[in-house]
């Protein structure tokens, strides 16, 4: 299969209840990992899952490594969200760059408008 790039839908209802928290001092802790093309992940993915990951080892742990929380701001008149690593991330096999859009209404990875 493919990985769809999406905001799963079990998500956009669980930020309406609360139950996620990405203020920056009191929030919860967000990870991104890393997986093979080989995984299945598109908006009914409903949470982390091992299957298909990239293995431990090589600058790399499971599960990913912990975001850093933006608290939310609003961009005109669309709240967004800023997350990001902080910094580069290596592997053996050369170095690569997670960079994240900007926070604003056009561009944040979290966008309500």
């Amino acid at each position: 299969m493919a990985i769809t790039s999406a905001i799963c839908n079990s998500f956009k209802t669980e930020i309406l209840k609360a139950v996620h928290n990405f203020t920056a001092s009191s929030g919860n802790t967000f990870n991104l990992a890393l997986y093979t093309s080989s995984a299945t992940l598109n908006k009914s993915t409903t949470a982390y899952t091992t299957s298909n990951e990239v293995a431990n080892g090589n600058g790399y742990t499971t599960k990913g490594n912990a975001l850093t929380s933006v608290t939310p701001v609003l961009s005109t008149d669309t709240a967004v969200c800023a997350i990001d690593f902080g910094s580069d991330k290596t592997v053996t096999s050369g170095t690569f760059t997670i960079q994240f859009p900007a926070a604003d209404a056009s561009n944040a990875i979290i966008r309500i408008a």
